[in-house]
């Protein structure tokens, strides 16, 4: 039987209010990864620093101990097993290469390459939701390995949105289109490279990150791939559409549906919240003020107006 193994990285956040975003997005995956296929004896899941809230963390994420989970997972897998990759946080670009920001030493595609070669399995996935992680395509793509960037190249460097919706994507039915109870990569992709364009949207601005997926080794990624790969622009997208790490289901939210209904509203209030403080840097301050304050406000409303429903 086919089986999956899950490495979660979160790396260096750069300041306290991104390092809490970032540590949100590692733990919703590592909470969600029994339900999708992945036990906790196959998961690994490394942070940069302990935070508040963290549960389920196998150690600290640097490169040393990316190492020994890659090689852990190397001595397990099979030749039909998945070995799946999310790396979480800032990337940097010093005009020649893109390196994943980590405590010590980061790690540079070709760090992550000499890894990924020792797995004996026959499909691979990483998905760098970092800026600056276009050029991991290059440096990792290969038959059998399908690699997702957050951006399409090193000069895009702000703090990137697709991790989240991302990782959304994979933990919730939300991005299920064809209705099947799985959740592709490609499925996921493009999920979140559609709500990165709706965050950057609302706020007027133009998008700093436009992700790319390669899943035919040529070490070009598409920015709009197909589960048929014909468009030559696009080429990738055949073997993303059929590798999921498992069955999209319960979102936890309640099944009464007027009160799934508020539940959702104010999820959804939450991540645009979260959204903004991301793009903060990117923003006017006085802009970034209100449209905060208009959002929290917000929440606070629909709060109220689910523990009316609930009765309390």
């Amino acid at each position: 039987m086919l089986k999956a193994f899950l490495l979660i990285v979160v790396g260096l956040a750069g300041d306290p209010e991104h390092g809490k975003t970032f540590h949100k997005w590692g733990a919703t995956m590592a909470e969600a990864s029994e339900r999708l296929g992945v036990p906790k004896e196959r998961l690994v899941y490394l942070v940069d620093q302990p935070m508040e809230g963290d549960a389920g963390v196998s150690g600290r994420a640097t490169r040393d101990e990316i190492g020994k989970a890659l090689d852990g997972f190397a001595k397990q897998a099979g030749p039909e097993d998945v070995v799946f990759i999310m790396l979480i946080g800032h990337g940097s670009f010093d005009g020649r290469e893109s390196k994943f920001n980590l405590p010590g030493p980061d790690m540079a595609a070709a760090d992550f390459n000499l890894l990924l070669k020792r797995l004996p399995t026959k499909q691979v996935v990483l998905v760098n939701a970092t800026s600056a992680s276009g050029p991991f395509i290059d440096g990792l793509s290969a038959p059998g390995r399908t690699i997702v960037t957050a951006t399409r190249s090193g000069a895009e460097h702000f703090t990137t949105l697709f991790g989240g919706f991302f990782i959304d994507a994979l933990t919730s039915e939300a991005a299920d289109a064809d209705k099947n109870k799985r959740v592709s990569v490609l499925e996921a992709f493009k999920f979140a490279k559609t709500e990165v364009a709706r965050a950057y949207e609302r706020e007027g601005l133009l998008a700093t990150e436009h992700a790319l997926l390669d899943d035919d080794g040529d070490k070009e990624g598409s920015a709009d791939p197909s589960n048929t790969g014909n468009d030559p622009k696009n080429k990738d997208g055949k073997v993303a559409a059929v590798l999921s790490l498992g069955v999209a289901g319960d979102d936890g939210l309640p099944s009464d549906p007027k009160l799934r209904a508020l539940h959702v509203e104010r999820r959804d209030l939450e991540r645009r919240v979260e959204s903004l403080r991301l793009l903060k840097e990117s923003m006017d301050a006085a802009k970034y003020s209100a449209e905060l304050e208009k959002l929290v406000t917000a929440i606070a409303l629909k709060t109220r107006e689910i523990r009316a429903a609930e009765g309390k």
